[in-house]
């Protein structure tokens, strides 16, 4: 990797019993950078991640990527229940919900793009891989959360684009919808929360839980054939 990267190791990881098939990405969700390294290297707090990017664009390196950072909790995604052992996970300086959410800086995006495209590359992950914790942990998380510019990756070929174009409703009923829901990805055990996360990564302008015909049309246009 050619990007400046600051090493700040944590001691929370383990090893890894599947290979990288996805990339998480998370907002930090505390107060401030330092605050967040602090926790994410502390032995008593059993979390981690392999790089945090800073606001300014600043990225420091946590946990190698061979092995098995603690960064995705009980999640779920494509079939993948060990979530941490497929997973590079990318922690995003961001107060979050909690301490006051925020538009993510352009310094810290024209960090984290040729990250994640290095990450994607060496890996070979497919852009439906790459995903935020509210997308693997429908249930319990919200992060990076719907100010996160996913189409500023998509622009890029590393994440899916948000289908915009010859949108058509399949009329499909709310028990359809869940189950295609499930074939793309999600954990439908909670399922308002499954359609919230899925409206949030999709369709952030209105995250009501209601599975509406915009919200069928476009999950059928992303279970469509597309080229990876």
């Amino acid at each position: 990797m050619d990007l400046d990267v600051i090493e700040r190791p944590s001691p929370n990881f383990d090893e890894r019993t599947m290979p990288v098939s996805m990339i998480v990405l998370h907002y930090t969700g505390m107060p401030d950078a330092e605050g967040a390294l602090n926790r994410l290297t502390s032995p008593d707090a059993k979390v981690s991640c392999h790089y945090l990017v800073d606001e300014d664009g600043t990225i420091y390196r946590l946990v190698d990527e061979e092995m098995r950072a603690w960064h995705a909790g009980k999640s779920r995604w494509r079939g993948i229940s060990d979530v941490n052992s497929a997973s590079v996970g990318i922690e995003l300086v961001n107060p979050g919900h909690e301490f006051g959410y925020r538009n993510f800086p352009d310094e810290q995006l024209a960090s984290l793009i040729p990250l994640v495209a290095d990450i994607k590359g060496r890996h070979g992950i497919g852009r439906g891989n790459v995903v935020g914790h509210s997308d693997v942990a429908p249930a319990r998380k919200e992060d990076p959360g719907e100010l996160f510019p996913w189409e500023a990756l998509a622009r890029y070929r590393l994440a899916l684009p948000s289908p915009i174009r010859d949108l058509i409703d399949p009329f499909w009923t709310d028990a359809a919808f869940l189950l295609a829901l499930e074939r793309f990805g999600y954990d439908v055990t909670d399922e308002q929360k499954a359609v919230i996360a899925f409206q949030r990564r999709f369709r952030p302008d209105l995250i009501d839980g209601i599975i509406d015909g915009e919200c069928r049309a476009k999950l059928l246009a992303l279970l469509l054939p597309r080229p990876q």
